[in-house]
């Protein structure tokens, strides 16, 4: 007597139309993000690598010798907003998304599986996220050290 024809929207075979399914495709897209945050500035063309090491080197002495002589340090220039610190914003973001869509299909009694793959998928992104952004920093504090110890070396001092 409980027929899905009686109930409106009941058997509706579109997934779109869970919460869930929404939860995937915001994780599935916060993780895609992450990934093309960390490969997308290795396609850009860039000055060769020692160029940077001494422009940085060059910098960090600049620096020592206005704060020997007490003088002030220049106006920063103001950076301009790029698209790859854009993406490191919406990743996580989406992520996050991902997760508060994911509760919600779970609390809606929606297909069990929609939310854990959402919740996984989200959660995949912001740690993801994160990993690759602790590894950036020790990366550069290796770099920054490695120039501050050779830093006689580059000068000739």
């Amino acid at each position: 007597m409980n027929s899905q024809a009686e109930i409106p929207g009941a058997g509706d075979p579109s997934p779109l139309r869970q919460w869930g399914a929404w939860a995937v495709l915001a994780g599935a897209a916060g993780l895609v993000l992450v990934f093309v945050q960390i490969v997308g500035p290795t396609l850009e063309p860039t000055p060769s690598v020692g160029a940077q090491i001494g422009e940085i080197a060059g910098e960090i002495r600049r620096s020592a010798w206005r704060s020997f002589f007490g003088l002030s340090a220049p106006e920063p220039e103001p950076s301009a907003v790029t698209a790859w610190a854009a993406l490191a914003i919406a990743a996580p973001l989406l992520g996050i998304a991902a997760l508060v869509l994911a509760a919600i299909s779970a609390i809606a009694r929606e297909n069990r599986r929609y939310a854990a793959y959402g919740a996984s998928l989200g959660a995949a992104a912001i740690t993801f996220q994160f990993i690759w952004l602790v590894a950036l920093l020790i990366a550069c504090v290796v770099l920054l050290v490695a120039i501050i110890e050779n830093m006689g070396d580059i000068f000739g001092i």
